[in-house]
């Protein structure tokens, strides 16, 4: 072993001893990290060699302090000493007197490495050189660098003074002190840091990336619009913006930037950018920066869409549908008591068949209990509640559906047991009545192969609680009749949920989108890069999720949720789509989450 250390420059670090903090680039996220800065009491040196950048992010802090005054956040004189505690300059040198610099520079290495390599020559001996990239090698900059045990990287999230999360990524090389310092600066901020290792995209962006990366591969082979992507993402999964949407947020190259680091470390073509990456990019057409990316905008840099060539056309250019004015609902569990909900609250006449009458009316309970739930809570009228369970008829079998215009099947998740079912509507159902699944992982075109009538049979997907949640997929296969699709499409718009069209494949949108990133999720823990507590707080504090993925995969279910993963890695084949083993272990241990009292934690039992 070698005898060359330098303990007295990495011990002597304490968090209060971070006083004065030179942020180097101040393009949005280095304005936004100076503000939080200032707001917390530091000395603050703003850095950036385009004069208008620095006048911008003065003009920026002075706007942000000054609507915190009239929100009564902050008083005048502290509005006054925040932007007291705020300089600029254009040259390196300012830096020489902070305890701590953090570079933003744009998402290059060789820029970085010079900023880096040059700050060495100037800061003194103790102060900690912060790097904020989120794709590219904090070792790799911490190893170009004359005091690598003191670079790390602190990776903030946009826009900065908003986010809570902080990721506070070390090195091998990286001294623990310097990381504890900087952890908790990141506390005194108020933020939540959690610590990483170093690997391309940490943990927020490295899970947030393959996802991003998937929905434009998705989009790029024209299996669902942009608008139904995103919608499907939003609703089906409570996420505050769709991927495509937040990829021209994030700006295409820089998502591009990002995959291209994390699949050369992973070899994952899940990783592998989508080519409409590359193709936006190269056309400079990199998102609302530019004023266009997937989405068309007012102008560069607006928020605002407009309509473009890929616009959706009107529900009326789908043509006429059929007339639809009883629904069945076959089932007795919590999906189909929830859809037959949905279409009494809208005033269809619903047949509610279970195996027998007694399991029916058991389901009709249900629904009387939850409508009663939604009339305590003030969101239904006495009345609404009343006239919904009058326009239930429980049966005890599906002979009762010989005059319904749509039937909905919602029974177990078996193809076989699918397939007989469909069969038996076939023969019970009057002609021209529509006959839909929902399932969310099976073949729908095998259910209509079990009927004489295939160009009748559609997917209708409805997301659990189906009465609370707005999302339906809509899937047609390739025998499915226009007028099928159209009938659907606007009866989901007469209960009041959102449609989104997809074809007859693995997933469809929603779970061909949300199993990879919480399988990428198991396999972070599985190898040990961090817990399940901070991948679960990255995901919400850093991605808006409103639930961390671990969170998710107890209340779906483990065996539901490998059951997904098998059904889309057959299908698609990519090795990267394999079930995490660590998720099979669990499964074949009896682990299946809340249903079972433990998953990935362990719960109360009831």
């Amino acid at each position: 072993m070698g005898t060359q250390s330098t303990p007295d420059l990495s011990t002597d670090v304490s968090p209060l001893s971070l006083s004065t903090v030179a942020v180097v680039g101040l393009g949005t996220m280095g304005t936004g990290i100076a503000e939080v800065l200032t707001r917390a009491g530091r000395e603050v040196i703003g850095i950036d060699t385009d004069e208008a950048a620095a006048r911008h992010a003065v003009a920026a802090l002075e706007a942000s302090t000054t609507r915190a005054v009239h929100r009564e956040r902050i008083t005048e004189r502290e509005r006054q000493d925040v932007l007291a505690r705020f300089r600029t300059f254009s040259d390196l040198q300012a830096a020489a007197d902070a305890d701590l610099v953090i570079e933003v520079v744009p998402e290059d290495y060789e820029l970085k490495r010079q900023v880096i390599t040059a700050l060495d020559g100037i800061v003194r001996p103790e102060t900690i050189l912060a790097t904020g990239t989120n794709a590219l090698s904090v070792t790799r900059l911490a190893a170009d660098s004359q005091r690598p045990e003191r670079v790390l990287g602190v990776h903030f999230f946009n826009p900065a003074p908003a986010m809570k999360l902080v990721e506070v990524v070390s090195s091998v090389l990286t001294a623990p002190t310097v990381v504890t310092a900087v952890t908790a600066l990141a506390r005194d901020l108020g933020k939540d840091p959690i610590a990483v290792g170093d690997r391309p995209g940490f943990v927020a962006d490295g899970l947030l990336f393959g996802y991003l990366n998937q929905a434009a591969a998705m989009y790029e082979s024209k299996y669902a619009t942009r608008e139904d992507i995103d919608a499907a993402m939003r609703l089906g999964c409570g996420l505050p913006m769709g991927p495509l949407a937040l990829l021209d947020l994030i700006g295409v190259d820089t998502a591009r930037t990002v995959l291209e680091a994390m699949y050369a470390d992973s070899r994952d073509r899940l990783h592998a950018p989508a080519p409409i990456l590359g193709q936006l990019a190269e056309a400079g057409l990199t998102g609302r920066k530019a004023g266009r990316g997937f989405y068309t905008y007012e102008e560069p840099g607006s928020a605002t869409t407009v309509p473009d060539a890929e616009s959706p056309r009107s529900a009326d250019a789908l043509g006429a549908g059929r007339t639809v004015h009883s629904v069945g609902v076959a089932g007795s569990g919590t999906m189909a008591s929830g859809i037959a909900e949905v279409f009494a609250k809208a005033g269809f006449e619903v047949v509610l068949a279970a195996r027998s009458p007694e399991k029916a009316e058991k389901a009709k309970a249900r629904i009387a209990k939850s409508l009663g739930r939604s009339v305590d809570k003030g969101r239904l009228s006495a009345e609404a509640r009343d006239a919904a369970l009058a326009a239930i008829t429980p049966a005890g079998s599906l002979d009762a559906f010989a005059d319904v215009d749509l039937a909905v099947e919602a029974v177990a998740e078996d193809l076989e047991v699918k397939q007989q079912l469909f069969g038996t509507l076939d023969k019970v159902c009057k002609p021209g009545a529509v006959l839909a699944t929902t399932t969310s992982s099976l073949p729908v075109v095998a259910c209509a192969r079990a009927t004489s009538r295939p160009e009748d049979v559609i997917g209708m997907h409805f997301f659990n609680p189906a009465p609370a949640m707005k999302l339906v997929e809509v899937v047609r296969t390739v025998l499915t009749a226009d007028d099928v699709h159209a009938t659907v499409r606007a009866v989901c718009t007469k209960v009041r949920k959102h449609p989104v069209d997809c074809g007859d494949r693995a997933g469809f949108i929603v779970n061909a989108l949300l199993f990879p990133y919480l399988n990428n999720a198991i396999k972070m823990v599985q190898e040990h890069y961090a817990t399940l507590d901070d991948i679960d707080a990255a995901m919400k504090l850093g991605g808006g999720y409103p639930m961390g993925p671990f969170e998710l995969l107890d209340v779906v279910g483990l065996d539901v949720s490998l059951a997904i993963e098998k059904v889309l890695h057959a299908e698609f084949r990519d090795p990267g789509l394999a079930p995490a083993p660590l998720l099979e272990h669990l499964v074949a241990a009896g682990c299946l989450g809340r249903k079972t009292g433990r998953g990935f934690r362990e719960y109360a039992r009831r």
